[in-house]
């Protein structure tokens, strides 16, 4: 491409940035009229809000995109880094050394300009400065984090099954799970379905396993209304999994986790689900300004206190009109922002006003895997609605099937339905390796 063709790059691959790759890619790249470049320390991605499916092994691998490969097909450029400065005077990014596991360096630490920056970073756990979380925890953050759990969950069933009569095969399996939002009451619930499918393949039995699930709050899902919420917990309770509200953890060690009231909880695995944070660097990107949980600071047309640097999904701290506080972090704020920060990048070009992003609340949907699914819908015709069953099993499918037709248009998404169930009748119903 020219030199001087407009340059615009943006930062992170999740739902946000890669649909908004894929339709600048679409409306600029094909033409020429931009470079649109993507840059992820990935090289593949997942719709984050199925992650807890990886990290159970009841994911398809089917599902992973290949960066590079969606990059040729819809006319943008991928290139594999980490982020880990800014230079707005200059309008341009500095990328860490890619190193593999040997560490050796495989692409040198590297510079990308630009006219247009958009951070759509995403968001790691926030482990609140607890002691032993980093160095005890897992998370599922990221597609590899959920994969390392996913093995390391395989391993200890094995460990446990073939321990021989001892006192470590006696000893239930305990995983426990620190906090009781959407990610870890849909985890609590696959991992349950996991226990059941592993034992009929021969490992430890289900009833050997102990699911705990730690909140400080009172209450599961406060996303939820109370009734949804209470809902959803008498069906974890139907599944055996152990809720222990209002109990605060205040330190996590090999094989513990204690909470403020003194209590001590066994633990074989941890995953560490308990509030989000924008990752560390972003606190100081040149003097952008950053909230107490690192997110960038935009107005209402998503822009940062530079014009030319925007920031969108859950690395974005963003008012939501009309309520208190900021749009919440969702796949459905981070599938408008990319829409609405995609129109103001094609106004740009025309000299066009930006335009102003306005978040629609569709409700909360929590999927409890094969058991349940249950939610609240809003619309301005229908109020608020409590669904539960199927039909809140079809729309909490539709919200990915959207991701799917934004990234792959609607023929490919259709293919991909139909290939996964065929997929699923051939293949195991839990991946175990």
């Amino acid at each position: 491409m020219a030199e001087n063709i407009y340059k615009i790059l943006i930062v992170g691959g999740g739902a946000a940035g890669l649909e908004l790759a894929t339709y600048l890619g679409h409306k600029l790249g094909k033409a020429g009229l931009a470079e649109i470049t993507l840059l992820d320390a990935s090289s593949t991605h997942i719709w984050k809000p199925l992650l807890h499916e990886v990290a159970s092994g009841t994911l398809a691998e089917a599902e992973e995109i290949e960066y590079l490969a969606q990059a040729h097909r819809n006319h943008f450029l991928f290139r594999l880094g980490r982020m880990e400065g800014l230079n707005r005077q200059e309008k341009e990014i500095y990328v860490s050394p890619t190193v593999n596991d040997q560490g050796v360096v495989l692409i040198p630490r590297r510079t990308f300009k630009y006219d247009v920056l958009v951070m759509a970073t995403g968001s790691v756990s926030n482990t609140f400065g607890i002691k032993g979380v980093d160095q005890h925890c897992m998370f599922i953050d990221t597609t590899a984090q959920a994969f390392r759990f996913q093995k390391q969950l395989v391993e200890t069933y094995y460990i446990k099954s073939y321990a021989g009569a001892n006192s470590l095969k006696d000893k239930p399996l305990s995983i426990v799970i620190v906090g009781a939002g959407a990610t870890g009451v849909e985890l609590s619930a696959e991992l349950h379905q996991v226990t059941r499918l592993l034992a009929t393949y021969g490992l430890e039995d289900s009833d050997k396993v102990k699911i705990t699930i730690i909140e400080a709050a009172t209450q599961l899902l406060p996303a939820l209304p109370p009734r949804l919420s209470l809902a959803t917990q008498q069906q974890l309770v139907k599944l055996d999994i152990s809720l222990k509200l209002g109990r605060r953890v205040i330190e996590v060690t090999e094989n513990t986790v204690l909470t403020h009231d003194g209590e001590i909880f066994d633990a074989d695995l941890k995953v560490w689900a308990a509030g989000i944070k924008a990752p560390d660097w972003m606190k100081n990107l040149d003097g952008l300004e950053t909230n107490h949980i690192n997110q960038l600071v935009v107005n209402q047309y998503l822009q940062t206190s530079d014009e030319n640097v925007y920031a969108i999904g859950d690395c974005a701290a963003c008012l939501w009109t009309g309520h208190k506080g900021n749009v919440p972090p969702r796949a459905q704020a981070a599938h408008q922002q990319a829409a609405t920060v995609a129109k103001t990048i094609l106004n740009r070009l025309k000299n066009k006003p930006p335009v102003t992003f306005v978040y629609q609340d569709y409700g909360s949907l929590v999927s409890l895997g094969k058991y349940s699914t249950v939610g609240s819908l809003m619309g301005s015709l229908m109020g608020t609605v409590s669904v539960g069953g199927f039909i809140a099993y079809m729309v909490y499918l539709s919200l990915y099937k959207m991701h799917q037709v934004a990234i792959h248009g609607y023929f490919r998404t259709a293919m991909l339905s139909l290939s996964n169930l065929f997929r699923r009748s051939t293949h195991a119903k839990i991946k175990m390796h």
